[in-house]
């Protein structure tokens, strides 16, 4: 799994790569997803239908979202402003219990992800 995560995430270089992790009882899978943020090579967005259609196959296959994944080209894998404004605008997870991995791709290849959870009112990192 974590091998197409980082294959993706290379793949969509010079542009952030982006998706979800689903898991079900005892599994769980890599959906990449298109970045069609207007600029994918220091944002990324989901397009908003095949999100939607993320969220009902997953409820219907009996999965549930367990992370957020993108990168972030040529920088470090920190948490940025923009991140925190997408995934708690109100300053609240919209995805509650789901964790963001954002990895680090240096000219074309992976060198670093991290993981953040919300905990105590914001995100929090460790290194995976």
């Amino acid at each position: 799994m974590r091998t197409a995560l980082l294959r993706h995430l290379e793949a969509s270089y010079p542009l952030e790569g982006c998706g979800v992790i689903l898991a079900s009882s005892g599994s769980a899978r890599v959906l990449p997803l298109r970045n069609v943020s207007p600029r994918p090579t220091v944002a990324y967005a989901f397009e908003p239908h095949e999100w939607l259609e993320v969220c009902l196959q997953a409820e219907s296959n009996g999965e549930r979202i367990t992370a957020v994944f993108h990168s972030h080209v040529d920088a470090p894998p920190t948490f940025s402003l923009e991140d925190a404004a997408w995934a708690a605008p109100t300053g609240h997870p919209l995805l509650p219990g789901v964790s963001y991995l954002i990895a680090s791709v240096q000219r074309g290849c992976v060198t670093c992800v991290c993981e953040y959870e919300w905990s105590g009112g914001e995100f929090r990192t460790r290194q995976v």
